[in-house]
């Protein structure tokens, strides 16, 4: 369904949800601002990020290699192609050391560590409702086979 202004809305209706909260922006909507949150949520939301994000709060300054064996099946491509955007965006620090060779460390910035706690809700809300997912998958998988 689409309001007033044309954007696309859904309602608990559509998906024979229980009603709940409006989720989305509020009524008097500023493009730029959600044009930066649609931003934000594409390349904060992808898996490595969010991995990087919590082994960084974690574990504090790590380094590349170090960071790389703790988030698991990364590769050096990818950890550098997120951990560059991460750094452009504001969320960790990244430390080179002159030596040789030469040694690199990362570390999350307030805003990193602020986003990692907004999205601590996900992990809450994973953990409180993993058996509801489980039996759904499995009951979709069997109605699937």
């Amino acid at each position: 369904m689409r309001n007033a202004t044309g954007k696309l809305e859904t309602t608990s209706r559509d998906h024979g949800m229980h009603p709940g909260p409006r989720l989305g922006p509020p009524e008097q909507e500023d493009p730029e601002l959600e044009a930066l949150v649609r931003e934000i949520i594409g390349r904060v939301a992808d898996k490595w990020t969010m991995l990087a994000l919590e082994v960084l709060s974690e574990h504090g300054r790590l380094r590349f290699t170090r960071l790389g064996d703790l988030i698991g099946g990364v590769s050096q491509k990818m950890l550098t192609k997120t951990l560059r955007q991460m750094e452009a965006d504001g969320l960790v620090v990244r430390t080179v050391f002159p030596v040789i060779p030469p040694r690199v460390e990362y570390e999350l910035t307030e805003l990193g560590l602020s986003l990692g706690e907004a999205f601590c809700g996900v992990w809450i809300w994973a953990e409180r409702h993993r058996e509801a997912i489980l039996r759904s998958r499995k009951a979709f998988s069997e109605r699937a086979s």
